[in-house]
């Protein structure tokens, strides 16, 4: 992989037409580290978030010793690089199959349930392998309440009822079980943890049965950037929520019990930026090379503003406009389909032209897991990069990060 100090040097040697994904090792194990020293319990990497081999094999070596799993895709890819690390299947609804490989080649021995039906389906496997049900903790997933990008409990979770119940059916059964809940992703909402507790809390007086550890989910946020035309949603930071969260594991009396977090967000998101090309400017509206297909899907989706720093092409010697006048321009992707276009702007100079480069921030959090080949486009190069985004030229725009104003 090429090395570089900044995008800017990467985009000005390499002068790329094809979007570069620019890696930043040394702020993923920093974010880790900051992650695991705050949480008073087991850290478990959320997979799903980016599973690139390079973030993963990064992770393993530093210290992240147990992944949060979801699938044989990503039972195997961590496998591949850290084949000692233990994993943790919380994704609550299952294939049988899936079930059956988990335990039997995987030797995973934590799963995630959320209703019956799926006790039904570990069980059926765990007599036909003949394994005892006691090395096995079965961890009950909640629902929860709260205001985040993205609202899990309308998918996944059982009512505070049900989770008693499910509690005492998998005790009786002679699994080890456990409480775990989801509060959503890119959570707005600092009571969010409090409330989740608060429930298990419920459940836990109600089941009656010993508890082998309480799992509290992802969530965590992290910093992108804001939209002046819009609402500002003040995000809570990491060290706000982890003193609050400590603080109500305490009063709830959980802190006695082993902890599990899944952060996956707050890890990635700053260890990765994009450099992409403007294909043309056409007014007011910039056509890139990347977009909701590719990169960029949850930006879209989430309405995540991202931070953004512009390259001007330095063989562009007439510019229209003033390099001083930062002004928002909206972002079409490079794909045919008419929907590909970003749900924010992007503040950039006015003199920003067909063939500039623009480095967008912050992007490690699910861009690289959820593009496509759509219309043929997957950028899939990747370069490393020693300068973290937010310690570089400042962004031009108020489409940044909130500490950072507009270049004058």
């Amino acid at each position: 992989m090429q090395r570089f100090a900044s995008a800017r040097e990467a985009a000005l040697t390499l002068r790329p037409d094809q979007p570069v994904y620019c890696f930043r090792p040394q702020v993923l194990i920093d974010d880790a580290h900051q992650f695991m020293k705050m949480f008073p319990g087991e850290t478990a990497y959320a997979v799903k978030t980016n599973g690139e081999n390079l973030v993963l094999e990064t992770l393993a070596r530093n210290g992240i010793n147990v992944f949060d799993v979801a699938s044989p895709g990503e039972f195997e890819a961590v496998r591949k690089v850290a084949p000692d690390a233990q994993m943790l299947y919380m994704h609550p609804i299952k294939a049988q199959s899936d079930i059956r490989l988990a335990l039997e080649t995987y030797g995973i021995r934590v799963l995630a349930v959320d209703h019956e039906d799926e006790i039904a389906k570990v069980t059926r496997i765990v007599r036909a392998l003949d394994i005892d049900p006691a090395s096995i903790t079965l961890y009950i997933r909640l629902q929860t309440k709260g205001h985040a990008a993205y609202e899990l409990s309308k998918k996944f979770g059982a009512a505070p009822a049900h989770a008693v119940e499910l509690l005492q059916r998998a005790h009786k059964i002679g699994y080890m079980v456990g409480l775990c809940f989801h509060v959503g992703s890119q959570i707005e909402d600092p009571d969010t943890y409090e409330r989740a507790l608060s429930s298990a809390d419920w459940v836990r007086n109600r089941a009656g049965v010993p508890l082998a550890g309480l799992d509290v989910g992802g969530g965590f946020p992290a910093e992108y950037g804001h939209d002046p035309k819009r609402k500002h949603v003040e995000m809570p930071s990491l060290g706000q929520l982890m003193s609050r969260l400590r603080g109500d594991i305490k009063e709830y009396g959980f802190g006695d019990l082993p902890l599990v977090a899944e952060p996956g967000r707050v890890i990635v998101a700053r260890a990765f930026s994009l450099i992409v090309r403007v294909l043309l400017r056409k007014g007011r509206r910039l056509y890139i090379n990347d977009g909701i297909w590719a990169s960029l899907s949850d930006s879209w989706t989430g309405k995540i503003t991202l931070p953004a720093r512009f390259i001007p092409d330095p063989a562009k010697k007439h510019r229209n406009g003033d390099p001083k006048e930062i002004v928002p321009f909206r972002v079409c992707g490079a794909t045919c389909d008419s929907v590909d276009i970003l749900s924010r702007p992007f503040w950039l100079p006015e003199t920003v032209d067909t063939g500039d480069w623009i480095e967008i921030g912050n992007i490690g959090a699910y861009s690289l897991s959820l593009r496509t080949r759509f219309n043929g486009f997957y950028p899939d190069t990747f370069v490393e990069v020693e300068t973290p985004f937010d310690e570089g030229d400042r962004p031009e725009g108020f489409a940044s990060l909130e500490t950072m104003a507009p270049a004058q």
